[in-house]
């Protein structure tokens, strides 16, 4: 609970801060007066000025968000201001100035996300390389051509880098409902050394909505291969033992059906409680038979088999890794890949072809922090990038209240002209605070919901 806490902390604030100081360091470049830079909402509790600088750094109760107020004489009469004053007002300033200091919120968490990916690409990242588990013959993959073990190289003819780009891909195949042409190698049969280069379309555009909110993978029959059920270590008095398997073996059948990899093997010992089974083993010696019976544990409520044997890891991994200036826009293409994909979801969700249960709120992503921040740095720092663009694509729809509502004020007053009348402005602002009041009061819902199931 405490690293969860701290990753969220941390990870939150990050984003909080660099939003605001974009918003910061432009308003300054534009000759604005900052009167104070907030870390949280609502009341402060902590206030420091530093010289003879008129802002107040502030940490404020509510530790969600965070603001930059600036000198603006609609909150204060112009009769009151000096010409210092004035020659620092926020509203006095050009619409194109007071739009680049409302657009640099979200352009710092862009430009934040290029650097964190970028940072990651120049360091390197693992993921298992895009080589598929298909276990169902009825499955659309199977149906399609693919095979247990085949290795995906290209996607429409883009090469395909590892399992995570592979998703990556197919999902926006789903989301634009298009067919996936797909380029893949499979071992020859006749010649153990050699490689078929295949080709097959995936009917990607028949996942439904409800289907890429879940494991749409997993519906067309997709997996992760893992290799051969290999046994990492034996107990000396554990069942293993005691039926002849040894560290290095691997399980190739059981009663005549042919294993797969160790998720098979796990299933198939957890569905047989008390039963015999005979499987069929491979040792760097020799291939031989041995029988076991798993103990018949009680699991919630359910009785399943166990033969306490941990299985190693076999999934093959690549690294993928670029340098200098080929990281960078890698970084950049992939924050504008991730922002394209957000908008998309949010597209969808207002026509209904994709569930509000996708919204969510500061539990789940509390949650999430502690998960990568446990799973190790890289996959802390990927967190944070994502999110980062969340917050700026967030940040740049057009909700009053929201940057993306003043940048939309802003657009309007360069095609009219004028401003808008302050009127229609405050009619706008509480509209926009009850729409985003609203969407607060359904990711908490959906953050608890979640979290309970």
């Amino acid at each position: 609970m405490i690293q969860t806490v701290l990753a969220f902390v941390f990870a939150l604030g990050s984003l909080i801060i660099f939003h605001e100081l974009g918003h910061f360091l432009v308003a300054r470049w534009c000759g604005v007066r900052v009167l104070r830079f907030s870390i949280g909402m609502g009341k402060p509790i902590f206030v420091k000025k530093f010289g003879n600088s008129p802002t107040e750094w502030t940490i404020s109760a509510i530790p969600l968000g965070g603001y930059v107020k600036m000198l603006d004489s609609r909150e204060v009469p112009k009769s009151e201001m000096t010409d210092d004053d004035l020659r620092e007002d926020f509203s006095g300033k050009s619409v194109w100035r007071r739009i680049a200091i409302v657009a640099a919120g979200p352009i710092a968490n862009f430009l934040l996300a290029i650097v964190l990916f970028s940072v990651l690409f120049m360091v390197g990242i693992a993921d298992p390389i895009a080589k598929i588990r298909v276990a169902s013959q009825t499955s659309t993959a199977y149906q399609s051509g693919f095979r247990h073990g085949d290795h995906i190289l290209r996607i429409d003819g883009e090469a395909v880098q590892s399992w995570s780009d592979m998703r990556w891909k197919l999902m926006q195949k789903g989301l634009n409902k298009q067919d996936a042409i797909i380029a893949f190698e499979r071992p020859n049969r006749d010649r153990a050394t050699s490689m078929d280069q295949l080709e097959i379309k995936l009917p990607t555009s028949q996942l439904s909505a409800s289907d890429l909110e879940a494991d749409f993978l997993n519906k067309m029959g997709i997996g992760l291969y893992r290799g051969l059920a290999t046994i990492q270590e034996v107990s000396p008095n554990g069942l293993a033992a005691k039926a002849g398997l040894q560290a290095g073996d691997q399980i190739l059948e059981i009663d005549d059906h042919k294993i797969l990899d160790g998720r098979e093997l796990v299933d198939i010992i957890s569905a047989s409680p008390g039963k015999t089974l005979t499987m069929l083993v491979s040792s760097a010696k020799q291939e031989f038979e041995v029988q076991i019976t798993p103990d018949s544990v009680l699991e919630n409520g359910k009785r399943i088999g166990r033969i306490q044997v941990p299985l190693a890891s076999n999934m093959e991994m690549t690294t993928i890794t670029y340098s200098g200036l080929d990281a960078i826009a890698k970084g950049a293409f992939k924050t504008w890949q991730t922002s394209v994909l957000t908008l998309k979801m949010i597209g969808n969700m207002l026509l209904g072809d994709v569930s509000w249960k996708n919204i969510t709120g500061p539990l789940t992503i509390a949650d999430y922090a502690g998960q990568t921040a446990r799973i190790g740095l890289i996959s802390y720092i990927s967190f944070i990038a994502l999110i980062s663009i969340s917050l700026g694509v967030m940040n740049l729809l057009p909700i009053p209240v929201l940057d993306g509502g003043h940048l939309l004020y802003y657009s309007l007053e360069v095609l009219t002209g004028r401003p808008i009348p302050d009127k229609y402005a405050e009619m706008a602002q509480r509209g926009g605070l009850a729409v985003l009041l609203c969407l607060m009061v359904v990711a908490f819902f959906n953050d608890i919901v979640r979290l309970m199931s």
